[in-house]
């Protein structure tokens, strides 16, 4: 029985991972799924089951107590909604505290009732434990989104981060962007979500030019890393080179009084700005919450660097944080997430807890949902679990891959600053088309990147008389291929650096003292240089 069982999971396994290259893009279902015929997916809450002569049990491990019981107790409510409202009278569930004692002691009593099922748990270490120790003929429907925490007849709920990292690159490739960076917190996440961003990225022929991290909540972190990001040292010093070559040339050369008033008119311009030039690229994407993304745009926006100048992506992070969507600041920026919760639920869950339901209650719903019509349907939990079509739940479009990871079609929302995201792309309803070419456990840790730009040129910013340029022309300032290389100097000036006490040698040039910018910062974000 377990050679056929074996056999039958991997049959499915190997026609769900298409025996194709998922590196490559696919373009429709069949591609990636083989023979199989594509149909609807089934409702996941298909009313009741019919019973059998048998008794079974599901066994359901949350923390119910300590730090984490509001998110254990928000997905009991769940499951103890669904088996209400369906259960025949030969299911029992029982619940398993996983906060309290010895978590192995907790695992080993849950296993000792021999379920036919498990529903949890929630944390990545519980899940891997649980994973070790339970017969390879239970089947686990867990929660956690570490997709090298599942497997082996483990199964998770939770979205995938590679889902709204993949589908957010992907409405950056569909605006049409040339260049874009990420940005993404210093933490096994950040990372791997910053690897997901690459590897996507290169599927659709979108260069990433920038790398950058930062660490959380952490306000001197995110202004280093957004004065990298922003060019801000290079952008400076090409304003102040500019200025310089201006100023240079009023007091050492003879000017008609045309050229005179021109190069004035010039000097004064630049001297209300304190950045020269544009980034090299036209998207950001923020791979953190909506807390640091607000205050990273913050910084963005006092080193002149404005949604205008690129355009702001985020994640499913995003979800449900009024902060952000009623910042007017962050107008127009898109981000992945999840269909809203079926309405029905929400008003049952209200009804029964007097909360309205967060993304885990559903998760939990829809999960032991899961379980009893598999209990019930006559067939092995890898062959319902791993349907190929997928399954229309409270959240949406649902596939549970073979290997554990679960697969979501997610929407794309933009903010405009009113409180409440609109939605301008809907979720698909079937996997006819494969949704995801990234496989989470195949990604790797994006390691930091420099940013990649043909640097500033002054000269390209200013206008002087044709007979001084060759006198006077300036070096680009940050330029950068990605590779450590020196800067090739003029032989007339050399370059200024990014503070204003590097000297300027000029056989003509003549020390003028210039007015400092005065830059007035109206935000939510106090910023010290």
């Amino acid at each position: 029985m377990y050679i056929n069982r074996f056999f039958r999971f991997f049959l499915i396994s190997c026609i769900l991972a298409g025996c194709a290259d998922l590196s490559q893009k696919t373009d429709n279902w069949s591609d990636q799924y083989g023979t199989f015929v594509a149909e609807e997916p089934t409702p996941i809450n298909y009313g009741a089951v019919k019973p059998d002569d048998e008794t079974h049990n599901i066994a359901v491990l949350l923390p119910l107590s300590g730090n984490n019981a509001a998110a254990g107790r928000a997905i009991r409510t769940s499951v103890e909604m669904a088996i209400l409202e369906k259960s025949p009278t030969n299911l029992t569930a029982s619940f398993f505290d996983t906060a309290r004692g010895d978590i192995n002691e907790t695992i080993s009593t849950a296993l000792s009732s021999n379920p036919d099922a498990i529903v949890g748990p929630l944390f990545s270490d519980n899940v891997k434990l649980l994973r070790s120790e339970k017969p390879s003929e239970t089947p686990v429907i867990s929660f956690t989104s570490d997709a090298s925490a599942v497997g082996d007849g483990v199964y998770t709920m939770a979205l995938m981060p590679t889902n709204s990292v993949e589908t957010i690159v992907r409405e950056i490739h569909t605006d049409g962007a040339k260049n874009f960076i990420i940005i993404a917190p210093n933490t096994k996440s950040g990372r791997m979500m910053a690897g997901t961003a690459l590897t996507t990225a290169k599927q659709y022929d979108l260069p990433p030019i920038g790398v950058f991290y930062y660490n959380e909540k952490d306000s001197e972190s995110i202004k280093n890393m957004t004065i990298a990001a922003s060019m801000n040292n290079a952008r400076t010093a090409a304003n102040t080179r500019a200025r310089q070559v201006l100023s240079d040339i009023m007091i050492n050369e003879q000017l008609t009084a045309i050229e005179k008033s021109n190069l004035d008119y010039q000097l004064d311009k630049l001297s209300k700005i304190e950045t020269l030039g544009r980034v090299p690229y036209d998207a950001i994407l923020f791979l953190g919450n909506s807390d640091d993304t607000i205050t990273i745009a913050s910084f963005l926006r006092y080193y002149n660097v404005s949604a205008r100048d690129a355009k702001f992506y985020g994640t499913a992070l995003w979800d449900g944080a009024s902060d952000i969507s009623s910042d007017y600041t962050m107008s127009g920026a898109k981000f992945a997430v999840l269909p809203p919760m079926g309405e029905n639920f929400v008003a049952l869950y209200q009804q029964i807890s007097g909360d309205t339901p967060n993304r885990l209650s559903s998760f939990g719903y829809d999960g032991v949902n899961m379980a009893i019509n598999m209990i019930y349907s006559g067939q092995d939990y890898e062959q319902f679990l791993s349907s190929p079509n997928g399954y229309m739940g409270t959240d949406g479009l649902l596939r549970l891959n073979p290997n554990g990871t679960s697969e979501r079609a997610l929407r794309i929302m933009a903010l405009d600053g009113s409180g409440t995201p609109r939605e301008i792309k809907s979720s698909a309803t079937s996997f006819t088309t494969p949704l995801y070419i990234v496989n989470q456990q195949d990604v790797s840790d994006a390691e930091p990147m420099d940013l990649e730009s043909d640097g500033i040129d002054p000269d390209n910013y200013i206008q002087i008389p044709s007979r001084l340029q060759s006198k006077y022309n300036s070096d680009i300032i940050g330029a950068n291929s990605g590779e450590k290389k020196s800067i090739q100097k003029s032989k007339i000036v050399a370059i200024l650096g990014a503070n204003d006490e590097t000297t300027i040698t000029s056989t003509d040039y003549v020390p003028v003292k210039q007015e400092s910018v005065n830059r007035t910062l109206i935000d939510s974000v106090e910023i010290e240089e």
